[in-house]
């Protein structure tokens, strides 16, 4: 009997240390599942305050999109002045006695040549002028260039000196100025509202892609906690068989202590725990009803 008490006593203590074991790997897994329960919480919320600046983002995208509909209205609406203007200038300065070249009347095929105005004739210089840096004109032609470049000079200056004694000209150009001016604040306004729509569909991009990146973290973050859990429910439970094991052998060596103080029960009964040792030492868990029986020894 004292044998078999001293393999109790040695499987009680392994028993206890196993316990002890289960213990610890159950509380480290709940230490995880606590940590990755608030990691999947504070990205749900980081994921929520990012689906609302989405949200924002798209609004303020909408609205300067129809800013921009808006602006190119006016936009367009000012191209219009400034296209009346400039006809309403050409008109003017056509109308001066030289508002045509000398020595051109009627062109090619009968037809009369265009209007000579300051502007053409500043285009033909620069023409001539970038022609003749070129070298596309030597010799006589040189010398033919320069005369014209000379005439041109002349004709913008008188042109110029008649349109300065002409007040409906005046009057024309501070209409077109202040048509250009409009126009361009128009086009820069259209421009500001288009970049400040096109930031605010980049940043809803950027921020639906960090949405997703985040629910993703989230999902992952939620199936560690699935698996932390499964594991301490694990651990808890062998936690559990354990501790009944240990109790139940505390109980048979109760029970052999009370034979060998001489009072012992029964021969039948003796054996009986015997057999529950033995199903004990096999691995397998005592009932209620066997632990009750094994109480009587006590």
């Amino acid at each position: 009997m004292s044998e078999l008490k001293t393999l109790l006593e040695e499987k009680r203590k392994l028993v206890d240390k196993k316990a002890t074991e289960y213990r610890q790997v159950r509380d480290d897994w709940n230490t995880r599942t606590k940590e990755h329960l608030t990691t999947r919480n504070n990205l749900h919320t980081e994921v929520k305050e990012l689906i609302a600046n989405v949200r924002t983002q798209r609004e303020l995208r909408e609205q300067k999109n129809e800013e921009v509909r808006d602006k190119k209205q006016r936009r367009s609406e000012c191209n219009k002045v400034v296209k009346a203007a400039k006809n309403r200038l050409s008109e003017l300065r056509g109308d001066g006695d030289n508002s045509r070249d000398e020595g051109h009347g009627q062109g090619r095929r009968g037809r009369r040549d265009k209007k000579v105005t300051v502007h053409s004739l500043r285009r033909e210089f620069d023409r001539l002028e970038r022609e003749f840096e070129q070298g596309m004109h030597t010799g006589k032609n040189e010398t033919k260039l320069m005369d014209r470049l000379k005439k041109i000079r002349a004709q913008i200056q008188n042109m110029e000196r008649s349109e300065e004694d002409n007040e409906e000209l005046k009057e024309a150009r501070e209409v077109l100025r202040e048509a250009l001016e409009s126009q361009e604040a128009s086009h820069l306004e259209v421009t500001r509202a288009a970049e400040e729509a096109q930031q605010a569909h980049d940043l809803m991009l950027e921020w639906n892609e960090e949405v997703n990146r985040k629910r993703e973290v989230a999902e992952d973050a939620h199936r560690k906690l699935r698996r932390s859990k499964k594991e301490a429910d694990q651990a808890h439970h062998h936690y559990i068989v354990s501790i009944r094991c240990l109790h139940s052998t505390q109980q048979i060596i109760k029970a052999i202590q009370g034979i060998a103080s001489g009072t012992a029960p029964e021969k039948s009964s003796s054996e009986g725990v015997q057999d529950l040792m033995s199903k004990l030492m096999s691995g397998e868990t005592l009932s209620t009803e066997q632990l009750m029986e094994l109480q009587r020894f006590e």
